[in-house]
């Protein structure tokens, strides 16, 4: 049996394959369409999941879409007319995408996939949110939290699961939401929303959450439990498409951060890559330690609310274990602060929480849940994407004359590719199945050593173009791993010989992708980003390319 989810029409489209219960694959549009966030019908990600599992469309025992698209215009209308006439503009666009393309979901899958209406259903946002988390989890039993923006009314949901059954027994509705409120900050701190909440999070260690109280006393209304209403006077999300926080909202905090301006403060202080220092430079690190305090203030706030529902959760549900899912899962931090102070003993999350992942947990929820099967599967793996033989690869090299030197075995590609980073090089590293979701995590990641000082600033400028606050991600050796599974993994390897060479087992990652773009998929998306990045080099799977022979031969 063979079920396909899809999401799409909002951000993050994807689409993926269950067969006879086990996730086989799945992608999100971008990665395909290299459109960061691309909301389109996943056309070319679900050809992947056909083309990867050798069927066509009429092998599909069912279609599921990840909302239910009557359900949501409902409350897209309501708002409206509640807000009129300041949502007059809202109405028009709504009208527009809604008529045109968004409320005939089963009419544009029928004709992607030419199916009958029969095959095609529809599961509830939140609960494809719960379903890809529990029915992919470990657990037996489980508490379940969800938060996002919105999904047909929901923003919240608490609930618990067991086997395969799954139970939503609370949620918070909209307009009340956590997600919008974080997103609200997101386009106020001068990011774009769904798309800079994560460069909130990596402001936030950079300021003091001096505007806690004011939040709290102005902006929202919590409860012990973890339930709050938001003051709709200090936001527009509900009434406009181009603004999502109100004059009144500006008057509490001040003027917005320009889109996308230099971030700088007395403790990033000043990259050498932003040029010399401004004659006002004292005055700027004021400025902007004044939002980094906002957005230290904000991802407090979004923390203490996440820990107030848990434990009203632990005390509902009486589980030890916690499975989360909804765009806020994305919040690592707000996830490691729940997992250390927290009342669970255990935490579940698979690597794609927000919408695109709604698309495993909609078909996961119609073979387990509607149709009572047995759980057999669990997520141990997000490689889950297109992968690319070596005679591709080398085709591809080929092809655009490129210079390669070819290395068959897997050991000495380790040590060629571990001894470029010792001496300083930033690597590239391309291998099997892309991840699924929106981290790198070993497959399409960019290399470094940690023990260089300047290596963040060096990787921000030269290679991914970014702000300089931005974060990156450890990788470390876990050794005990070996003592329970089975490991044939190039990139435990990699980090294992590199903690031989250098007694520290940790490589900096990062995505292997430049600013705004996705993460790359193909050999010929590794190879431009390659090409125009400060990369020094590059590991297409077997195959070593040096930036200082890239150029083409003759």
């Amino acid at each position: 049996m063979y079920i396909l989810g899809i999401s799409c029409f909002y951000h993050d489209s994807a689409a993926a394959l269950i067969k006879d219960g086990r996730l086989i694959c799945a992608a999100e549009e971008e990665r395909f369409s290299r459109k960061k966030h691309d909301f389109n019908f996943p056309q070319k990600a679900l050809d992947f999941c056909l083309e990867f599992a050798q069927i066509k469309t009429e092998d599909l025992s069912f279609v599921v879409f990840h909302e239910k698209p009557f359900r949501k215009f409902e409350r897209i209308l309501k708002t409206i007319i509640q807000a009129y006439p300041r949502s007059s503009s809202v109405f028009a666009e709504a009208m527009k995408n809604w008529l045109m393309e968004k409320l005939w979901i089963k009419d544009i899958i029928k004709e992607h996939l030419n199916i009958s209406s029969e095959k095609i259903l529809f599961v509830d946002h939140h609960l494809a949110h719960a379903a890809s988390a529990f029915l992919l989890s470990p657990f037996e039993e489980s508490a379940i939290l969800t938060i996002d923006g919105v999904g047909e009314w929901a923003t919240a949901a608490l609930g618990t699961a067991k086997g395969n059954s799954i139970c939503l027994l609370k949620q918070i509705e909209f307009p009340h939401s956590l997600g919008l409120l974080y997103s609200a900050f997101t386009a106020f701190l001068g990011f774009e929303v769904n798309e800079g909440e994560y460069k909130v999070m990596g402001m936030a260690p950079y300021g003091k959450p001096v505007f806690y109280d004011k939040i709290i006393t102005n902006l929202i209304n919590i409860h012990e439990d973890g339930s709050f209403e938001l003051n709709m006077d200090y936001f527009a999300f509900h009434y406009s498409t181009q603004k999502s926080y109100s004059k009144k909202f500006e008057q509490l905090f001040g003027k917005p951060r320009p889109l996308e301006s230099r971030f700088f403060t007395a403790d990033t202080e000043f990259p050498v890559y932003f040029g010399e220092k401004p004659s006002d430079y004292e005055q700027g690190c004021l400025e902007n330690q004044h939002y980094a305090n906002i957005a230290a203030s904000i991802q407090k706030v979004l923390e203490d609310i996440i820990l107030k529902q848990a434990t009203c959760l632990y005390k509902l549900t009486g589980h030890k274990k916690l499975c989360i899912a909804g765009g806020v899962a994305l919040n690592s931090t707000a996830n490691a602060r729940l997992l250390q102070e927290g009342p669970f003993e255990e935490l579940f999350i698979q690597p794609a929480p927000g919408d695109s992942g709604a698309a495993i947990g909609a078909a996961a929820y119609v073979y387990n849940s509607v149709l009572g099967n047995k759980r057999t599967f669990i997520m141990e793996d997000s490689y889950l994407g297109k992968a690319y033989s070596n005679e591709q690869i080398r085709i591809f090299l080929e092809n655009k004359k490129v210079k390669f030197q070819y290395i068959p075995k897997d050991d000495t590609l380790i040590r060629a590719t571990i001894d470029a980073i010792i001496d300083g090089k930033i690597a590239g590293w391309f291998q099997g199945r892309f991840e699924w979701g929106p981290r790198a995590l070993g497959n399409r990641s960019i290399l470094a050593d940690p023990r260089n000082p300047g290596i963040k600033d060096i990787i921000n400028s030269k290679i991914k173009f970014r702000e300089p606050f931005r974060p990156f991600a450890p990788v470390i050796l876990e050794e005990e791993l070996e003592n329970f599974f089975e490991i044939k993994n190039l990139y435990h390897g990699l980090v294992k010989y590199f903690g031989k060479k250098t007694g520290v087992p940790i490589l900096l990652n990062t995505s292997f992708n430049l600013k705004g773009e996705p993460i790359v998929n193909s050999p010929e998306n590794a190879y431009n980003t390659f090409i125009e990045s400060g990369l020094d080099m590059l590991v297409l799977g077997s195959f070593i390319i040096e930036k200082e022979n890239h150029e083409k031969t003759n």
